[in-house]
């Protein structure tokens, strides 16, 4: 499983030109794909483009039909994620991906932070690839759990709650990350959960 999900910085040099896979910059700093990007790689705004700005949800399939072609990717396609902060927003955008049953998405193993550390080509030109269509299937509700569902595991015990915050997020000592601006409505964590940074 670990291979069909993670893939090294040295796979992703070596499929830089591979017209089968395509790759996707998301970070935390939006401005850092601006910076310098593995070369090829689209950037995406989790802020912009992997929301609904206005109900605060996941992209609608629609947005992300467009938004898949207008990076070049069609449903054939292997879409490699990276991203700084540990691949954190990456990981956010391979749920999305999967939660509207992309088959074939992976992560970049050690992100941005790896490629860079690495020595890594790097480019400041902004991917162009040719447009692609792109159908995205239906949300796949077995991969997203919704309040009523976890307030019912909690209450019968019968799941697991990781919560993969940081320790001071975990016991409401900050109510977000430093340097960003969303926050919880209210500090701590769900009782019951486990703390995995």
């Amino acid at each position: 499983m670990r291979d069909e999900v993670l893939v090294s910085t040295n796979w992703v040099a070596e499929h830089l030109r591979d017209p089968k896979v395509r790759i996707a910059e998301v970070d935390v700093d939006t401005a850092a794909y601006e910076q310098g990007h593995v070369p090829a790689a689209v950037g995406w705004n989790w802020t912009t483009q992997l929301c609904d700005t206005v109900v605060r949800d996941v992209i609608p399939k629609n947005k992300l039909e467009e938004l898949l072609g207008s990076s070049g990717m069609d449903n054939d396609t292997t879409v490699v994620l990276y991203g700084d902060n540990n691949n954190w927003f990456a990981a956010w955008a391979f749920w999305q991906l999967k939660l509207y049953g992309h088959a074939d998405v992976r992560i970049m193993d050690g992100g941005r932070k790896k490629w860079l550390a690495e020595g890594r080509e790097l480019s400041t030109d902004a991917a162009a690839p040719a447009k692609k269509s792109y159908k995205a299937k239906d949300q796949d509700d077995a991969l997203r759990a919704y309040l009523p569902e976890v307030m019912e595991a909690v209450k019968a015990k019968s799941a697991s709650l990781v919560d993969v915050r940081s320790p001071a997020e975990f016991t409401g000592e900050i109510l977000a990350p430093p340097g960003l601006p969303e926050t919880c409505q209210r500090g701590g964590h769900i009782p019951g959960a486990k703390s995995m940074p």
